[in-house]
Formats: C-alpha cells, structure tokens, sequence
C-alpha cells in the first residue's frame, strides 16, 4: 500500500463538506482534544495533516501559534478561506513523515484523522519525536481495529484482533494507485510509539455512540453528553472506533 500526498488535491475531496452532517463525530474529537490538553498552555503547536484546519480553531485555545501542516495543496486552497479571520494560524505544506520543522521545535503537536492512511508509522513517529521538545506533548487518533463491533466479529470467527494493521479498502480499490485504508491494533500503535521515544500517558475512547439512529433519536447536546461521558469509562476497553492518545516526548 503506497501513501499518497495528492490523494485530497481531486477538486471531489472537499474534505470542508465532508463534515456536512457530521456534527456529532466534530464534537466528540473536540472534546477529546480538550479533555486531554485541559489546563494546559503552548508555546507552538502544529496540528499534521490537518486538512481545511478544522481544528486548528481549537488549538489556538492552547498554544500561541498554531500551523496547520498538510500535504494537499487543494485542503491548503480551502483554508486560506476557512481560516481568513485567524491570520495567527500558519499554513505549510509538508507530509507527515518529512515535517519541515526544526528539531526540538514543537511543544505540542496533533495528528488526527491520519493514522488510517499510513499502514507502517515508524518514520512518522520519528519524525514527531524529531520535531518535539523534550517533554513536548503531542494527540494522536488511531481508526481502532480492536473496538467493539470487530472484536464481537472476530470472536464469532474464532479469531483473536490482528496485531498488524487490516487494510479496509474494497476489493476493487486494493491497489497501489489507490491511497491506503487501514484500521491499527491501539497495543501495536502504543508499542511503535515508546519505541519512537513517544510516551503514552492517557487514552480516550472516542465516538463510542456513533449511530445514525442516534442522531434522529437523540439531540445534539444530549448526543455529545452521552459521548463526553463514555470517552473516559471506556477508554482502557478500547471501545469505540477511534482511540486518541495523549503522548510525551521522553
């Protein structure tokens, strides 16, 4: 599986629109970020692979400046007007496994919404470590291979939740000219990050209650409510399909 830069430049990946609808999945990750960064302040902070700068909005709550590190140049395009009205918020376009920041640089850094693009993260961990201080913070998502559902599949099959990361692409787009689709075994992504010099210090399970019949049923703030208060009680079951892991730089 190859990793494709270009992937989000199709003027069809209005990565902006996507999120049409999708109020209740924005304020869970918000949430978690909040949770995990409470009480804390930065100095710098870059948030990898950020798209349009959806959350950029919210570092800003915690860091002095704030860059939005993205490899399209169209998800680039799209933030320049998205984020018009915050000229503080720096755009670069860069990859994740070749950040074009200093060594040491960094006291906070996000990637979310990335992980299930890059089926082998070693370099991308080094990279962040490169780039953060020592002691510097950084928020990871990882698309969670071992939540619930899977693990109640896997149990059926007689099997045990794969180690190594499960490429969920259709049969017809796996192939190299497609970008990769991967979910991650969290306990493998948490081993590849100590190895990095990355330390797992909190984890959140993330949009547990993702639901179409949900959003009909429910409200929006009782929705997120009921979310915000699962996220810590389920974090060690790994039970939602997003786990978001605050690490420190060793």
């Amino acid at each position: 599986m190859t990793k494709r830069a270009d992937f989000y430049d199709a003027p069809a990946h209005d990565y902006l629109r996507y999120w049409d609808g999708r109020d209740y999945e924005n304020a869970a990750e918000q949430a978690a970020i909040r949770r995990l960064l409470h009480g804390r302040h930065f100095t710098s902070a870059a948030d990898v692979g950020g798209g349009y700068g959806r959350l950029c909005l919210l570092l800003q709550e915690f860091a002095d400046r704030v860059t939005l590190a993205e490899p399209s140049s169209r998800q680039l395009e799209i933030a320049a007007t998205f984020l018009a009205d915050h000229p503080r918020i720096e755009h670069r376009q860069m990859q994740a496994d070749a950040l074009s920041f200093a060594d040491s640089s960094l006291d906070l850094l996000t990637m979310i919404r990335v992980m299930h693009h890059i089926p082998e993260p070693s370099t991308e961990f080094s990279e962040i470590a490169r780039v953060l201080r020592p002691g510097g913070t950084a928020v990871i998502e990882v698309a969670n291979l071992a939540h619930a559902r899977n693990r109640v599949r896997y149990l059926l099959r007689g099997q045990r939740i794969p180690h190594l990361p499960v490429d969920i692409r259709s049969e017809a787009n796996r192939h190299d000219d497609e970008i990769a689709f991967v979910n991650h075994n969290p306990h493998t992504v948490i081993e590849q990050l100590a190895r990095a010099g990355l330390r797992t210090e909190r984890l959140l399970s993330v949009s547990n209650l993702r639901s179409t019949t949900l959003k009909k049923v429910l409200s929006h703030r009782v929705h997120v409510a009921a979310e915000v208060a699962c996220q810590r009680v389920l974090a060690h079951t790994f039970f939602g399909p997003s786990v978001f892991l605050l690490l420190r730089k060793a």
